[in-house]
């Protein structure tokens, strides 16, 4: 068992409500089983991107175009976010969960028979909607299982499970498209199988009772950009700084790094680029890990400038037409956005009370998949105008840019915000 099953809960949740949080006596593998729905959908979040390339010669559309279609993703999961968060903490957990598995399955069966690109945008939309529930609803359902002694347990547990199930997808994907038949449809056939057994486990899921109407009730609107309680938007503001530059630079590598190896780089293998896209998030998962005992602040420092790093070699791998830099480049990018995700639910987890999570979770998320999406779709538009060395060329400066004033902002801000007492 790992030792973080005994570790000390940060000092910020001794005050927090237990609202809505499960007793400390719950399994530990019921804690580890609670992210399975995590994983599950977040294979599905990126199985399709080793087969852009397939879906391209056989619909014929534009590296442009093929971000766009990566974007309906992002629009899906930012409107399931502005209600998804705030629908768990009002009515549970399993109610917004169950559904969005539901959707999942649905996308599978559009996936599985795409024949246009209309057909590939309402597969990502709905994939975008189901995401989008269980990054709130999901994640902090880990956190009601874990219960409140094992909370910083559950921000590692959770954030794990969708940087696993993210690298997991496109590995699943490209083995199974280079040697099954039906590539196109046989992955998501797998894939479906996966999300049935994460509704029977949502359906088995030990949530308290409690947790299904949490008190005291929260009040607004139900649509609503979704956010923080007064006095913790700062911890907010500081994990978005991290994690929105190091999610923006996995999420290019997913919509232009199987061009970058077919085009640019002379590799056109659907494995490699399932292994690219696998080895990053394995990264990602990895380096959660290593640094969980580590200062949130420490934690948060290190992401950005692991995101900096990995954008700098971006440039330098499509400059010099190398595949071992490009590999490099996913690496520290997966690396940046673990660290960026791991410090940004801690921080959250420390200081939210449970009946606001996965509003907070929704908050975190939306202020990472909006430079997610736009920045890419422009990349990929620019690289269609200019070239694609130059398009990954700018888009990696920028990206640069933004980690550094994400470090900057970390270090500038008071240690208390950032570290346990």
């Amino acid at each position: 068992m790992p030792r973080t099953a005994t570790a000390p809960a940060p000092p910020a949740t001794a005050t927090a409500p237990t609202t809505g949080a499960a007793p400390t006596t719950t399994p530990l593998w019921w804690i580890w089983l609670a992210a399975w729905p995590v994983t599950a959908v977040f294979v599905l979040s990126n199985a399709a991107t080793p087969l852009y390339v397939l879906w391209q010669h056989d619909i014929g559309f534009s590296k442009g175009t093929l971000t766009v279609v990566f974007a309906f993703y992002i629009v899906g999961l930012i409107g399931s976010l502005l209600v998804s968060g705030v629908l768990s903490d009002r009515i549970g957990r399993k109610p917004v969960l169950l559904p969005a598995l539901v959707l999942a399955l649905a996308a599978c069966l559009v996936f599985g028979t795409a024949t246009s690109v209309a057909a590939l945008i309402v597969a990502r939309l709905f994939t975008g909607i189901a995401v989008g529930a269980v990054v709130s609803a999901g994640m902090a359902a880990v956190t009601d299982v874990a219960g409140p002694a094992r909370r910083r347990t559950a921000a590692l547990l959770a954030s794990c499970a969708m940087v696993f199930g993210a690298g997991l997808g496109p590995l699943l994907a490209g083995v199974l498209s280079e040697l099954a038949p039906a590539p196109t449809t046989t992955v998501f056939a797998v894939e479906a199988v996966l999300l049935a057994t994460a509704v029977l486990t949502v359906l088995r899921m030990p949530l308290p009772r409690s947790e299904r109407r949490p008190q005291p009730k929260p009040t607004g609107p139900w649509i609503r950009v979704p956010g923080v309680p007064a006095g913790t938007g700062r911890q907010l503001a500081l994990g978005i700084a991290v994690f929105a530059p190091g999610i923006t630079a996995t999420s290019f590598v997913l919509s232009l790094g199987p061009s970058l190896l077919s085009g640019l780089l002379g590799t056109s293998s659907r494995i490699v680029a399932g292994a690219m896209a696998f080895v990053m998030f394995l990264a990602a998962t990895g380096v959660q890990f290593a640094v969980q005992r580590l200062r949130r602040r420490t934690i948060l420092t290190a992401g950005a400038a692991t995101t900096a790093l990995g954008m700098l070699t971006l440039v330098a791998a499509v400059r010099t037409e190398a595949v071992a830099l490009l590999v490099l480049a996913a690496l520290l990018a997966g690396a940046g956005q673990g660290m960026g995700q791991l410090g940004g639910l801690s921080l959250l987890n420390s200081a939210v009370p449970p009946q606001r999570l996965a509003e907070a979770n929704a908050a975190l998320n939306v202020g990472g998949y909006l430079p997610a999406g736009l920045l890419p779709v422009s990349a990929g538009y620019l690289s269609d105008a200019v070239g694609l060395t130059t398009g990954a060329t700018v888009f990696g400066l920028v990206l640069l840019a933004l980690a550094v004033l994400g470090g900057l902002l970390v270090r500038a801000t008071r240690r208390r915000v950032t570290d346990p007492a």
